[in-house]
């Protein structure tokens, strides 16, 4: 009998059932899941002191741990494409006509792009700035795990495609295997899905009234049904984080972090100008910055400890709509599309990260004008369709470097510091999409001055 192991387990479920007892009832979900990152943090950190992490027992328990952990992920990746499929669909009935979707869109999906394609920039002059390469990093047993899965999974079916093929993954042939995640694109397949099916439901409700009001009703419903099981899976977020962060913390070799240290310090560096990037577009659009970030931190705060774009999209609509008085056509569009396209953190600031580092060990100088300019460009582009769940970051290098003819090997090295950069990638993704929400809102002229303006914000009911 392994007592150690039986220990360690018998501990993760005592805490388990304290996040479940013992906090109090009144606290808001993002709080709850922000102190079970911290007792993550501090029990992976105990196991680490104990055992090392090499043990076998720490390697057995973690493994018990990914029952919650693992588990936890696997329902957020359960309900993704169902929560964008009904998001953009009720997104696009409450618009009525076509051109008040074509506004919509241009600007959400404009706004989105024009500050990742700056996110872009930003990473390349981070990386420079901090002296960050490639070269040197070493590759251990984990790492070629990574890279091994890696080639198996994702660079085979992206890096071998040419942009015209990668362009034409996008579209859904077949609209129920793209729901099953049966691609790398099938994200964006699912949107452009909707889009369409959003379309033929405003033409219905103009062509026949009746029948229109009748799909009109089922989309409601349908997202209604979806927003509740979404509710059920974010209610296991504080359990599925613990989890988590035990198994990052516990599993962690301290000295590759150490190592990594400028890295991390780096990419939060670069996801804070981008941060002051988002206060210059709201004070461009007439909305304060720092009345704006204490309505919505909520949502950044769960975020933060999720690592889920799309688990937020609930609350993201929510405080745009109660808190900020964006229109919930406009909200649940920016929330929906936001967490595909246009990422700021996942699918901006990192690959160009990335390149940047590997740049000079082609021969490359990376403040190079056409260098920073083409990197830029296709960050931008290939920020379409990066799934909203942990390893959208991945994707999105898996796309720009071999497009860039550079190798993939960086992404597996990162692979110990990769949680930690998430937390705050995620956080920015967010909030760049709400960003997008608030000023698409302004430009239409849209917004709800009043709700905008009031410092009684209140609870959100989503948390």
């Amino acid at each position: 009998m392994n007592i150690p192991l039986i220990s360690n387990v018998v501990i993760f479920a005592i805490l388990l059932v304290a996040l479940a007892r013992l906090l109090p009832s009144a606290w808001s979900l993002a709080r709850k899941t922000l102190t079970a990152l911290v007792l993550g943090v501090l029990f992976g950190l105990a196991l680490q002191l104990v055992y090392g992490s090499d043990s076998t027992v720490l390697t057995d328990s973690v493994e018990w741990f990914g029952i919650v952990g693992s588990g936890y992920v696997k329902l957020l990746q359960m309900i993704v494409m169902p929560l964008v499929l009904v998001s953009i669909l009720s997104a696009m009935v409450r618009l009525h006509n076509a051109s008040q979707l074509g506004k919509i869109s241009v600007l959400t999906i404009g706004t989105l792009l024009v500050t990742t394609f700056i996110a872009a920039l930003v990473g390349i002059v981070i990386a420079h700035l901090f002296g960050l390469s490639a070269a040197g990093l070493t590759q251990g047993a984990a790492e070629n795990a990574r890279l091994d899965a890696l080639q198996s999974s994702y660079v085979g079916k992206v890096s071998d495609l040419t942009v015209p093929q990668w362009v034409l993954s996008f579209l859904p042939s077949n609209p129920f295997a793209a729901l099953t995640g049966a691609s790398p694109t099938s994200i964006i397949s699912v949107v452009i899905f909707a889009v369409l099916l959003g379309i033929a439901a405003i033409r219905l409700v103009r062509d026949d009234a009746e029948k229109g009001q009748r799909v009109v009703t089922a989309i409601d419903i349908a997202q209604a049904w979806i927003m509740k099981l979404v509710r059920v899976v974010m209610q296991l977020t504080p359990y599925g984080v613990l989890a988590l962060m035990t198994i990052v913390v516990a599993g962690s070799n301290v000295r590759e972090i150490v190592n990594l240290g400028a890295f991390v310090v780096a990419s939060y560096v670069g996801l804070a100008i981008m941060f002051v990037v988002h206060a210059l577009v709201l004070l461009l659009v007439g909305v304060s910055p720092a009345a704006f970030f204490r309505k919505v931190w909520p949502v950044l705060a769960f975020g933060f400890a999720s690592r889920s774009s799309a688990a937020s999209i609930p609350l993201s609509v929510e405080a745009q709509t109660r808190r900020l008085g964006i229109p919930e056509s406009i909200a649940t569009f920016a929330s929906s599309f936001g967490a595909t396209i246009g990422q700021n953190g996942c699918a901006g600031l990192y690959p160009a990260m990335l390149a940047t580092m590997i740049a000079p060990t082609m021969g490359i100088n990376p403040l190079d004008p056409s260098f920073m300019l083409s990197l830029a460009v296709i960050v931008m582009i290939s920020s379409a369709g990066v799934a909203g769940v942990g390893g959208g970051a991945t994707f999105a290098a898996l796309i720009v470097l071999p497009t860039m003819g550079m190798p993939v090997t960086l992404v597996a090295l990162l692979i110990s510091i990769e949680p930690l950069i998430d937390m705050g990638r995620t956080m920015l993704n967010i909030n760049g999409s709400m960003t997008a929400g608030m000023a698409t809102s302004q430009w239409l002229k849209q917004t709800d001055k009043a709700r905008l303006k009031s410092t009684d914000d209140g609870e959100l009911a989503q948390q």
